[in-house]
């Protein structure tokens, strides 16, 4: 499968955030006299002379890293109230500002790469949720109810990777069509992130109830109410973009 240049991204912003912070940041242009020149100085008579000491100079390239900082605050604002007001809309707006301001610098303030980068990051939530039943799914202490309801969340789980994975996809699709043919991608969008939601659903309640208790009903109901909320969230901003046309 050809990879998603879109999901790419969502694992390298990490480090390219801090490091396109750096490089708005200059240099402090401060004229230091090197050896030879300070030799040549004839010194001053005058006793009373002001000199510019290190700690001076130290005060002020602080002061100029800070200004910095605060016009890179400044220039990334609006995208972030965007994502922020965006996901107070959300069922879970923490958990949605949390998983989304990292994005900040490629959503800036479009509600279609909102929508995209959502669903990126309940892939990739998925995703590490399907690694983890299937190491679980291999613990030699598993009783059998254990041992049979992971094996049928791990389907319920894999089916929902696989309709995020769609919907990233018919989403892109959306961004060439108009009309008619925008709305058939987008309600294709929306039945499949809801299908994905109603599969982290159902692997829930294969671990309700008292006949399964214990630390593997809590582990694999923690990993799945994880990725559920965050497809929920998804869903919303899904939702929320289809209405804007």
């Amino acid at each position: 499968m050809k990879a998603d240049p879109h999901f790419t991204r969502l694992q390298q912003v990490g480090s390219q955030t801090i490091t396109s912070f750096y490089k708005y940041i200059p240099t402090p242009n401060l004229y230091l006299p090197t050896t030879s020149s300070t030799n040549s100085i004839t010194p001053s008579t005058n006793k009373m002379e002001p000199k510019i000491s290190a700690t001076s100079l130290l005060i002020l390239a602080v002061a100029v890293l800070h200004l910095a900082g605060t016009t890179t605050s400044a220039a990334v604002k609006p995208s972030s109230s965007f994502i922020r007001s965006s996901c107070a809309t959300v069922t879970y707006p923490a958990l949605c500002e949390q998983s989304l301001s990292p994005f900040a610098e490629t959503i800036k303030t479009s509600p279609a790469e909102l929508a995209h980068t959502a669903l990126a990051v309940s892939l990739k939530q998925s995703q590490s949720t399907q690694a983890y039943l299937n190491k679980l799914k291999r613990f030699k202490g598993l009783k059998p109810r254990e041992r049979s309801a992971i094996g049928d969340c791990l389907e319920e789980v894999s089916d929902s990777l696989e309709r995020v994975s769609k919907s990233i996809k018919e989403l892109k699709s959306c961004d060439r069509v108009k009309g008619q043919e925008f709305i058939w991608h987008m309600s294709n969008v929306q039945t499949w992130v809801s299908s994905a939601l109603t599969d982290e659903n159902t692997c829930m309640d294969g671990f309700g109830g008292r006949v399964m208790e214990g630390r593997i009903k809590t582990s694999v109901r923690g990993q799945i109410t994880s990725v559920a909320h965050v497809t929920s969230n998804a869903l919303a901003l899904v939702n929320s973009f289809a209405k804007k046309h």
